[in-house]
């Protein structure tokens, strides 16, 4: 038997105090809580932005707390709306624990191990934390709480719970989006990620959208212009650095390591839950030096190491990408893999040093949240807006699509390639990609 855990305060830069209850002091306690102090928040994001190592660790507790603050003012005394039928008021206490449990499951180096083929990792990560979730060292305190925690807390984190309160983990204004904006602004030294976040935790409450249905989170109308400002703060950080060109050149470098260590039988799928950020790289650069096929592994593992990040070679803004340009591209990450050999063959570049890189976050706006007026009616808000009222949702597509840009990027640097034959390229289908490739054709004309 564990010796109980007291209660405590840990100082945070973003957010100054943090209270942990006896329970939550426990699970940060776990080795395996303990391991997020070692995985980056932003992967790679520190070789652009020297400030950005802050952790997991350090995200998770801010998460925490934030819930704990909305779920004190929506079950205050003050707030007649919000009342909770017997069942979900006992639960309550475990959608903390929640929060701070939401990112157990992360992969080394946040995002950007999901950028993998789906088959070449063992689940997302939300998925993932149920294997943590049921060690002793987090199990025994959550089931303190309540007898069936475990399988409770896993359906809030993958946002699958019917608990009234279940939007304040996952949904449109759940609390981690307020904490990432706020922390990755601050530890990158950028001023993007202004969210005005007691405005909008005073005007969260609990509506049903039709009698019946039942309660969940809302926001009155006094909230829109906060809820704004999240919306804008995450298209900005998108914007300038979730997908800075340097960002993005060691995440796509990463990604092909990662490929390749898979390939070669360093890595195998099950390697990669569980690891921390110098863990992974380490267990990389270790087997590798036993495969006789791995040059390109230690070339991308001493790249990143070195800060030698691939170079721009083309560069595609929003406008200058054919509308008609083929689905593959986003979606089928093996022809990717392949496309990117051929190109590194035609410019005389290694195998596995040319990246083709087009950013995806189709849900980067989305907003699907009940309102509440002044008067008392309550209409669900989604990302159509509504006119006159919010309409930043309005232009969600648009802002996607001039956040976004395609990108080829080379190790080595090249110097004066036609970026006109790869628009020829990203509108060919992949039926016909795959011919070519088959049949030993070039993919760029000229």
């Amino acid at each position: 038997m564990r010796a109980p855990v007291r209660a405590r305060t840990i100082r945070d830069p973003v957010w100054q105090n943090i209270d942990l209850d006896p329970v939550a002091a426990a699970i940060v306690e776990a080795p395996e809580f303990q391991r997020l102090r070692r995985v980056k928040q932003l992967g790679f994001a520190h070789l652009v932005y020297p400030g950005a190592v802050h952790t997991r660790f350090l995200h998770a507790l801010g998460v925490y707390h934030l819930t704990r603050r909305a779920i004190a003012f929506l079950t205050g005394p003050d707030h007649a709306r919000c009342k909770l039928e017997p069942e979900d008021l006992a639960t309550v206490p475990l959608l903390p624990l929640a929060a701070l449990l939401h990112d157990v499951g992360h992969y080394a180096f946040s995002h950007a191990m999901e950028e993998l083929e789906t088959q070449a990792i063992p689940g997302h990560h939300e998925e993932m934390a149920s294997r943590f979730l049921d060690t002793p060292a987090i199990r025994e305190p959550l089931e303190r709480v309540h007898s069936d925690a475990l399988p409770m807390v896993a359906d809030l984190i993958r946002g699958q719970s019917s608990h009234p309160l279940q939007g304040l983990i996952s949904g449109s204004l759940d609390l981690d989006k307020i904490d990432y904006l706020r922390r990755d602004s601050f530890f990158c030294g950028v001023p993007y990620g202004a969210v005005d976040v007691e405005r909008l935790l005073h005007s969260l409450t609990l509506a049903e959208e039709h009698e019946g249905k039942g309660l969940e989170v809302a926001v009155t109308e006094k909230g829109i212009s906060a809820l704004e400002s999240l919306l804008f703060a995450k298209y900005q950080m998108f914007r300038n650095v979730y997908w800075h060109h340097g960002v993005r050149a060691a995440t796509v470098t990463f990604r092909r390591l990662v490929e390749s260590a898979l390939e070669t039988g360093a890595l195998e799928s099950e390697d990669l839950p569980g690891r921390t950020d110098e863990e992974l790289l380490g267990l990389i650069g270790n087997r590798s030096q036993d495969e006789a096929d791995s040059s390109v592994t230690r070339v991308l593992l001493r790249a990143l190491a070195d800060r030698r990040l691939p170079k721009r070679t083309i560069e595609l803004l929003a406008d200058e990408i054919p509308a008609t340009m083929a689905s593959w591209i986003p979606e089928r990450r093996d022809l990717v893999r392949k496309v990117e050999d051929s190109l590194a063959e035609r410019w005389g570049q290694a195998p596995g040093t040319v990246f083709l890189d087009y950013p995806v976050n189709p849900n980067m706006l989305e907003l699907q949240i009940l309102l509440v007026s002044r008067h008392g009616e309550v209409r669900r808000l989604t990302s159509a807006g509504e006119e006159g009222l919010i309409d930043l949702p309005r232009l969600s597509r648009s802002l996607h699509h001039t956040t976004r840009g395609l990108r080829v990027f080379t190790l080595e640097r090249l110097d004066s390639v036609d970026p006109g034959p790869l628009l020829d390229l990203l509108v060919m289908t992949e039926k016909e990609v795959r011919g070519r490739l088959a049949r030993g054709e070039p993919l760029l004309a000229g």
